[in-house]
């Protein structure tokens, strides 16, 4: 017996599928724009002990006092289990919140525990904030380079991304002027201007002191937004913080803070700061998406917070960085004079320009069957540039490693030379594509 139409033992046929996919004709039009990580597709290959990874961004969490933190975590749950295990508030503990005034009284920011709303990383509450602000082919303004998983959210909002350059002193003030003019004659509303003004991410670089009020006054006369997205701002190799853009101007910045690299990634701890009513809106937003954050890794976070040195912690910190940033520089300097890089005053990363005719995506396998990752300057672009740079991480390996690391890249940088030497750019790809099997990291 045929079942009815519409009835529960009809089984219902996904249209316009495919055999890979049968509900490729369901998803809504905003998964047309994601794609996979750069980075979290070399993970793969570039965690095996033999592969020395100048790619990811893993903070080095040996210095942490791992007992201590054991003993306040036991102590945690002994006393605080009931609490810590149980659902909690949507804007986050409000000990917590203050606790992170404190922090942020470091780089100038005077707030009041109301505006704070913690997240489940910084990268939840940029998450938030784009929802909230964004349509689809409304303009977010980012700079060029950006960071990669900021590009990710962007795009899954069907953002339009309209890139505008850096140089050694951070956003070039002018070259904003020029975009939000050019934007706002084509009718293009501009909603965002997404920045990480401090030891940025991949570019190395800082914006300057002298450039921070000029870079808010252009956004505030165009009317857009500044989120100033700052995880490394405590983690400078000299001199106290700057201060952030967000103690310059209240009502136009969104400011996003993390946990995961001035303590640890896994707790997943970050929060933002924003204008009243935007918090208002921030928390009915986190609160549809995850209803509160994990109280067990607010508690744990309140508890280090409380009962450790954390401002000595992020000094070994600063001083641990400072000494594998002088490590990569130093071997650049040693093994890959041809190309140029930025020599970071703080936070993870250096941004390497290679030498001319070298691609730095068609060139990785060959570097990956040489046992080093890094990742290609495309995966920080939202157009298709940065193929002549590359990203360089120096925040996990030891100085050791680091050495090692970018010796045998200069192999790889040497032998790429040679192809586009002798056979031209195009032809050396066609070579190097033969040349360069898959790594048998088996």
């Amino acid at each position: 017996m045929t079942p009815a139409p519409g009835s529960a033992a009809q089984t219902v046929q996904p249209v316009h599928g495919t055999r890979l996919d049968p509900w490729i004709g369901a998803y809504a039009d905003r998964t047309h724009g994601m794609r996979a990580s750069e980075i979290r597709a070399l993970f793969a290959v570039a965690n095996r002990p033999e592969v020395v990874s100048l790619a990811g961004g893993m903070p080095n969490l040996a210095g942490l006092p791992l007992d201590a933190i054991a003993e306040s975590t036991q102590r945690l749950v002994a006393t605080r289990g009931l609490t810590a295990l149980q659902y909690g508030s949507g804007q986050g503990d409000e000990r917590l919140r203050e606790q992170i005034l404190e922090v942020m009284r470091l780089e100038g920011i005077d707030a009041h525990p109301d505006d704070v709303v913690v997240t489940t990383g910084s990268q939840q509450a940029l998450d938030l904030v784009t929802r909230l602000f964004v349509n689809p082919g409304d303009v977010v303004v980012a700079e060029a380079p950006s960071y990669v998983g900021a590009l990710g959210v962007f795009r899954a909002y069907q953002a339009d991304i309209v890139h505008v350059p850096l140089d050694e002193h951070g956003l070039v003030p002018e070259a904003l002027e020029e975009a939000l003019t050019r934007l706002r004659a084509e009718g293009r509303p501009v909603k965002l201007l997404y920045t990480v003004p401090n030891f940025h991410n991949p570019a190395g670089v800082t914006l300057s002191l002298e450039r921070r009020p000029r870079v808010l006054e252009i956004a505030r006369r165009h009317g857009v937004l500044v989120v100033e997205d700052n995880p490394y701002g405590l983690l400078g190799f000299s001199g106290d913080p700057l201060p952030a853009m967000r103690s310059m101007e209240d009502d136009g910045v969104i400011y996003l803070g993390s946990f995961s690299k001035t303590f640890a990634p896994g707790y997943r701890i970050g929060w933002a700061v924003a204008p009243h009513a935007v918090r208002e809106k921030l928390v009915l937003a986190s609160e549809s998406a995850i209803l509160c954050p994990s109280n067990a890794s607010q508690l744990s976070i309140s508890t280090y917070l409380e009962n450790h040195d954390w401002r000595g912690q992020i000094k070994q910190f600063r001083e641990m960085y400072r000494e594998r940033r002088d490590a990569m520089i130093g071997a650049l300097s040693e093994h890959i004079p041809s190309a140029t890089w930025t020599v970071p005053d703080g936070g993870f990363y250096t941004w390497v320009r290679l030498p001319d005719g070298l691609d730095a995506q068609a060139m990785l396998p060959r570097a990956i069957t040489a046992l080093v990752a890094y990742v290609s300057g495309t995966a920080f672009y939202a157009d298709g540039q940065g193929a002549d740079h590359m990203r360089l991480s120096f925040c996990y390996p030891t100085p050791e490693r680091i050495r090692e690391g970018v010796r045998r890249l200069a192999s790889v940088v040497d032998a790429e030379r040679e192809l586009v030497d002798i056979f031209g750019t195009a032809v050396a790809r066609e070579n190097r594509i033969v040349e360069s099997p898959e790594p048998d990291l088996a």
